[in-house]
């Protein structure tokens, strides 16, 4: 177990297209692949008892600038994928609380904002786990609206903390990041993905394309991760 070294564990899921491309389909079974190694990572976190898992599901980019049917076939699998929550024993059995962050409710269609907010309000009192889904997502929008709230907040002259920032993020109720995994072998940040809570976040590349990312790479970064210390700048 890495409990004590690692508890919160963020994933950067990159590669479906290109997967899909190097075999001459459509984008849509990268995706397809993508969703089920997603099913097979959220276990092995599991068992590894890693408490805090945070996986980027989609960009608010994602949402925008795709083609209407690459967006309509993600809108289903992600329905899909939180019915599929629903029904999940392991869910109520392991006491997963599930949260999602981001613009989803800006954007979503409404069947699909429906099994999200069911799958939240069913797992809300649940402690064991904590397994966060960003939807819609953009750092630069997360920061740019805890911002604009403190703005509201602080009209009178006082001081700005760094729990002032903290309890204003969309992530408020969730630890610092210690380590970030992106797969898809170029390694790059994107819309300044949770950008505060990976302040000292160790960060690893995975040339794998996230269709080919397997439970056991998942470990063994893990187990690389938590025997390096990290020295917060000392």
């Amino acid at each position: 177990t890495f409990m004590g070294k690692i508890k919160h564990v963020a994933v950067i899921p990159d590669g479906n297209r290109r997967w899909a491309k190097q075999r001459k389909m459509p984008d849509f079974f990268g995706h397809k692949k993508g969703a089920e190694t997603a099913e097979k990572i959220f276990n092995k976190a599991l068992e590894l008892e890693i408490p805090y898992l945070t996986f980027w599901a989609s960009s608010l980019d994602n949402i925008k600038k795709r083609s209407k049917e690459e967006v309509a076939f993600l809108f289903k699998l992600f329905e899909n994928q939180f019915r599929k929550l629903l029904n999940d024993r392991k869910i109520q059995e392991e006491g997963i609380k599930v949260r999602v962050l981001g613009k989803w409710n800006e954007v979503f269609p409404k069947g699909l904002r429906e099994a999200i907010k069911k799958v939240i309000a069913e797992t809300a009192e649940h402690k064991n786990h904590h397994l966060t889904l960003l939807m819609a997502y953009s750092g630069v929008d997360e920061m740019s609206e805890a911002v604009r709230r403190i703005n509201e907040q602080f009209k009178e002259n006082r001081p700005i903390t760094e729990e002032t920032i903290k309890q204003n993020l969309w992530t408020k109720e969730l630890p610092p990041v210690d380590l970030v995994i992106r797969t898809g072998g170029e390694p790059h940040w994107s819309a300044g993905f949770m950008m505060w809570d990976t302040a000292e976040a160790k960060i690893h590349f995975s040339e794998s394309l996230w269709p080919d990312f397997t439970p056991e790479e998942f470990e063994t970064i893990l187990s690389s991760a938590s025997q390096k210390e990290r020295r917060f700048g000392k």
